[in-house]
Parts: structure tokens; sequence; C-alpha cells
């Protein structure tokens, strides 16, 4: 689990390609010293597993699956990324719930200047709009970010100057493919509701009934 607060940056130092998987070593840009063999590491808010590691570096796999439904695969070597380590229990939660799993691939569409910040506008994949909400979280390559707007197969965040400096928001351009994880809590609230929506889509009657009620609880 991670929060979408970025630790720092890191680069590829490089990249074992083999068939459609792949091996990194990426080096961070800060102090990282204290790894532990199977831990979890977001890279560009992808949830891979330390399999080495020395001073200054790391090796992460990524599967066939995973470079196919992320932008891992864009990546070459010196490409900067952003990285952050597992959420520990105690640690403050800054951003929101984040799982490390990638849900699709949105593409920035625009970008325009609003004072110091600067507004993205995101496109994604249309069966993805109902787990977005205005003032919603969503995790972009990783970074927790607050939905200012959307609409059916878009989005748009506003990115102060901090965020700027510290993420490879600084690197955007239009066209540019980025991971996005929408709300963990918001997915498992519409499957919930799932059996519910279709009993009323077909006329089927509910089987939350006051009896039903009772008998849980409430």
């Amino acid at each position: 689990m991670f929060t979408g607060i970025i630790q720092g940056l890191g680069r590829v130092a490089a990249m074992d390609r083999r068939g459609s998987e792949t091996r990194f070593t990426v080096r961070p840009d800060f102090a990282l010293t204290d790894y532990a063999l199977g831990e979890s590491i977001a890279v560009n808010g992808v949830c891979l597993t330390v399999e080495t590691f020395g001073a200054g570096w790391f090796t992460a796999y990524a599967s066939g699956e995973t470079m196919s439904v992320t932008n891992l695969g864009a990546l070459g070597v010196s490409s900067s990324v952003n990285l952050e380590r597992a959420l520990a229990m105690g640690d403050r939660l800054g951003g929101h719930i984040v799982s490390g799993h990638v849900d699709c691939l949105a593409e920035v569409l625009s970008i325009r200047q609003a004072g110091q910040s600067r507004i993205y506008r995101l496109g994604f994949p249309a069966s993805y709009s109902s787990q977005v909400i205005p003032k919603g979280s969503v995790a972009l390559d990783g970074i927790s970010l607050t939905v200012n707007d959307c609409g059916q197969g878009y989005l748009e965040v506003n990115i102060i100057p901090a965020t700027q400096r510290e993420t490879t928001i600084s690197d955007w351009a239009q066209g540019r493919r980025i991971n996005m994880e929408t709300d963990v809590i918001g997915k498992y609230v519409q499957r919930m509701l799932e059996p519910w929506r279709e009993g009323r889509s077909t006329g089927a009657s509910s089987a939350i009934t006051p009896d039903f009620l009772k008998e849980h609880g409430f």
C-alpha cells in the first residue's frame, strides 16, 4: 500500500529486456539505504518488488502483463521516475490509499498555466469515468492528486509549483501516456452496488428489505 506522496525521483540505470519482460536497475536521487529484499517500491505508480540492491541502487522485475498495461515500456536508460516506498504502519497518510496497481493509461491532452500552477487535462478510457469524481483522488504516475474537473473520458488536475519541481510532471507534455489508478475505495463501493443496480435495471425486487436489515442489526 502507498499514499501517492512521492519520496523522490530516481533514474533508470539499466534495463534487461527479455521478450516481453524487463528487469530494471534504478538509482534513487535521494538517500535510500535500508532496503529489504522483497519490499515494495512504487516506480511511476507501479508496485514493484526489490530483488537485489546495493549502495544507491536496486533492481526490480516487471512481468509481461505489467509492461503491457503501464507506461514502463516507454522508459529508457536515464529516464526519470517517481519513487515511493510502501507505507509503514503509523506513517502519515498524506495523500490517499494507493495500491500500486495501474487501472489504465491516460494521455495528456492539454496543459495551461493558471498563475504559478499548471492545469493538465488528461483523457482516459471512458469505461473508468464512473470511478473519477470532482474533488476525488486519483494517482497519476504514482502521484496523489485531487480531481479539479472531470467528465466522460477526461479529468483535470491542478499542479502546484512544489509538485512540478519534485516529480516527473515537469517532463509531461501533450501526448505523453501516464499510469492512472482510480480511488480504490470508490472501486469497492462500485462493485458492492452492482448487484443492486443490476436488480433495478431488470425490474427485480431488492434483496434489502426491512426484515433483512433487522436480521443484520440495523
